[in-house]
């Protein structure tokens, strides 16, 4: 009787298997809605932090800008952010002016992350994400007012003050 039973179990299990495939294939008859094709996640950029350091990430923000390549600007800027804005604020707390040029690069921290809101703004400007750029530089004036920016011309500027003329005429603009 055991051998009948183990016979039984094993043609039943075989023609289950057997059949199985058949009725996977054959399309759910109640299911009358057309799948939609999933939206695919954008490709995040496989992003170069060199050694990690702000100044050469900001510095590769400014190239990504120049580029154009704005999913790499927002890269770069939020690497900046995350490992050196607490810093940054630090800084900025220890001032009640912007440095002097002598002693600007002392306030590194502070003038990489002011100047990586500032470019990241100008990356969302050239997006048309205005809303966004606004945000950007309102963190740099209000926050982060004394960064200074190295111009390869030869002297610093003042990333906020620069953001300042540009919510002025972001939201003038936004007010037509």
């Amino acid at each position: 009787m055991k051998n009948v039973t183990r016979f039984s179990l094993l043609a039943a299990t075989a023609l289950m298997t057997s059949l199985a495939p058949a009725q996977e294939a054959k399309p759910k008859e109640t299911d009358a809605t057309p799948k939609k094709e999933e939206a695919k996640p954008a490709e995040t950029p496989k992003l170069d932090f060199g050694d990690h350091s702000s100044s050469v990430i900001t510095t590769k923000a400014w190239e990504a800008l120049a580029a154009g390549k704005h999913d790499e600007v927002d890269g770069y800027v939020a690497k900046c952010i995350e490992l050196y804005e607490a810093k940054a604020l630090e800084m900025q707390k220890g001032l009640t002016e912007a440095a002097p040029k002598e002693k600007a690069a002392e306030y590194w921290a502070l003038n990489d992350v002011g100047t990586c809101y500032y470019i990241r703004g100008q990356s969302k400007e050239a997006r048309g994400k205005t809303e966004d750029a606004i945000a950007d530089y309102k963190v740099l004036v209000e926050k982060l007012s004394f960064a200074q920016c190295w111009d390869t011309k030869g002297w610093f500027w003042k990333p906020a003050d620069a953001a300042k003329d540009k919510m002025k005429s972001l939201e003038f603009d936004s007010l037509k």
